[in-house]
C-alpha cells in the first residue's frame, strides 16, 4: 500500500487527506488487492477509525455530488473509490484552526487506478463523474444524520476548485437541488458551520 499526502490548489502540501494507493496483483486471470484492512490503515492515517456505515452511489457522467460534510455530534471521516469508471474526487479543508482553511485537494479516482481518498472529520467532499457511469463506495466514520449534514456551494470562487469540466463531453455538469443552492464558503464560516 502506498501512501500519499496531496498538494492543495495553492500549491501548498496539505495535511488531513491521504490518497491510498493499495498493491494490486494481476495476471492472465484478473486482479487482486485488499481494498481494506484495519491495521494498515489505522497505520497510515496515525489513529484508529472505526467506520460506521458503507455507502454506495451509482452516477452518469457530469453528475457532481457534493461538497457535503457533517458536523457535531455526527461528523463523518470518508474512505473513498471508484471501482467502476472515473470521478474527480475533492476534499475542502474547513478547520478553522488549519493553515490550509479553505483551500482544496484533488484526485481522480477509478476502477482502473483503484486509489482510494481518506477524507478526515473537518473537511467537506464531493465527485464529478468524469466516465459514462461510476460507482462510489465510501466508508464513513459517523452515521448519516439530517440534522448535520452541511453542503458547500461546488463553484465557489473563494475556495476556486478545479475541475476536470472539458472532460464532461460537452454535458453541464447535474446537481441535486441542495447541492446547487450550497452555500458559499464565507456564508459557511459567517454561520458557524465549520470545525473548530
Amino acid at each position: 500500500m502506498q501512501v500519499e499526502q496531496l498538494y492543495a490548489g495553492s500549491g501548498a502540501l496539505m495535511e488531513g487527506p491521504l490518497l491510498i494507493t493499495p498493491q494490486v496483483f494481476g495476471d492472465g486471470r484478473g486482479f487482486f488487492f485488499e481494498s481494506w484492512n484495519q491495521r494498515r490503515f489505522d497505520g497510515a492515517v496515525g489513529e484508529p477509525i472505526s467506520f460506521s456505515q458503507d455507502n454506495h452511489s451509482r452516477s452518469c457522467r457530469g453528475v457532481l455530488r457534493g461538497l457535503h460534510y457533517q458536523l457535531e455530534p455526527e461528523p463523518q471521516g470518508k474512505l473513498v473509490r471508484c471501482p467502476v469508471g472515473v470521478i474527480f474526487d475533492v476534499a475542502v479543508d474547513l478547520r478553522r484552526s488549519s493553515p490550509m482553511f479553505g483551500q482544496w485537494v484533488g484526485a481522480e479516482l477509478s476502477g482502473e487506478n483503484q486509489r482510494q481518498l481518506w477524507v478526515p472529520v473537518g473537511f467537506a467532499h464531493g465527485f464529478l463523474t468524469l466516465s459514462d457511469h461510476a460507482e462510489v463506495l465510501y466508508k464513513a466514520s459517523g452515521f448519516w444524520s439530517k440534522t448535520c449534514e452541511r453542503s458547500l456551494r461546488w463553484n465557489d470562487t473563494e475556495v476556486g476548485i478545479t475541475r476536470p469540466l472539458d472532460r464532461l463531453a460537452g454535458v453541464t455538469p447535474l446537481l441535486a437541488d441542495k447541492d446547487a443552492a450550497g452555500p458559499t464558503f464565507a456564508e459557511a464560516v459567517a454561520a458557524g458551520e465549520v470545525f473548530a
